[in-house]
């Protein structure tokens, strides 16, 4: 079966799209003197460009991984914004972490693997 590689550098790809399945990379928002509510609004607006560019969408999210820069400042205000952007009844598994991000502005990203229907 195919590999199929969108927005691709010589690092990594944004979309792999394999056997059915849909990976993203882990995704930030692009304003990043943002608060985590406007950035976590940036990274899923990315996220469903990026799902629709691969043939799916959100409510075929199997699974999400969450980074954040401080869980305990910003847990609340990005499950605001989540909270509205997932489909009721298509909540995927989930997984949220604090962790140290690439840069010290980044507050939220998100990484997610979805089906193709």
């Amino acid at each position: 079966m195919a590999i199929l590689r969108l927005h691709t550098n010589q690092r990594m790809s944004q979309v792999v799209v394999h056997n059915g399945t849909v990976y993203l990379a882990g995704q930030v928002a692009d304003d990043l003197s943002a608060g985590v509510e406007q950035q976590t609004r940036e990274v899923l607006a990315s996220v469903e460009r990026l799902l629709e560019e691969a043939g799916t969408d959100k409510s075929r999210v199997l699974s999400a991984t969450i980074y954040l820069k401080d869980v305990a400042a910003d847990f609340a205000g990005m499950n605001g914004v989540w909270d509205q952007w997932v489909p009721q009844g298509c909540a995927p598994a989930r997984a949220t972490v604090q962790a140290a991000l690439c840069y010290p502005e980044i507050l939220v990203e998100v990484s997610i693997v979805a089906a193709l229907p």
